[in-house]
């Protein structure tokens, strides 16, 4: 029995539809000719001293206390451009915030914050509470990448609700979108997610 489809032709969709869809991830996904799967995934990571990395955590911990983080904003300003701020600066790459993006009109918006480099590019989704919608438009982003000129066969990104990171993974042979069944968490797992993130740009 076929499924109907979900996107629906001379309709436009906006990446932050997606996180509004009622749809599940492998449903969604598969409109675009991808394969969904959650495993563990062994990402890249630097081996380099992360400079300042002591007092990123310094800042985060003396910060959190005293801030509600009870909107997306907040979030994004306390936990998450702080962090990307960082490997920007270690990777001397730009970070690019509310970057526009438009393929067509099923693949348009943009991306909270994008770096990117000559080995990989890193998109992360900040979203306030909702990791598995987030998650789906996340990977909607990242294929909307892959239809640019040069990017790279793998892609990395992250969809976070500010304490909490997962990763995601997309191979453009295969034609697959991974969802890491592990994460990353702020403040205790910050030097491991920053090596994470340079290890991917490296």
């Amino acid at each position: 029995m076929s499924k109907p489809k979900i996107l629906q032709e001379g309709t436009s969709y906006s990446f932050r539809s997606y996180f509004e869809l009622p749809n599940d991830t492998d449903e969604i996904l598969a409109e675009f000719g991808y394969k969904f799967e959650r495993q563990r995934l062994h990402l890249p990571k630097t081996t380099r001293e992360i400079e300042h990395l002591s007092e990123l955590q310094q800042q985060l911990e003396d910060t959190i206390p005293y801030v509600t983080l009870s909107s997306e904003t907040a979030k994004r300003e306390i936990l998450i451009a702080p962090v990307l701020a960082r490997v920007a600066v270690m990777c001397r790459r730009l970070l690019r915030i509310e970057y526009p993006l438009k393929v067509n009109e099923q693949l348009q918006g943009n991306l909270d914050y994008f770096i990117e480099s000559e080995m990989g590019l890193i998109v992360i989704e900040a979203k306030r509470d909702d990791l598995t919608r987030g998650f789906t438009q996340l990977a909607v982003e990242l294929i909307a990448l892959t239809m640019l000129e040069e990017s790279p066969d793998v892609l990395y990104g992250a969809v976070t609700i500010g304490e909490l990171w997962v990763f995601g993974k997309l191979e453009r042979t295969t034609l697959t979108i991974i969802r890491d069944i592990g994460s990353y968490t702020l403040p205790d797992d910050l030097a491991e997610l920053v090596k994470i993130l340079v290890g991917i740009l490296e």
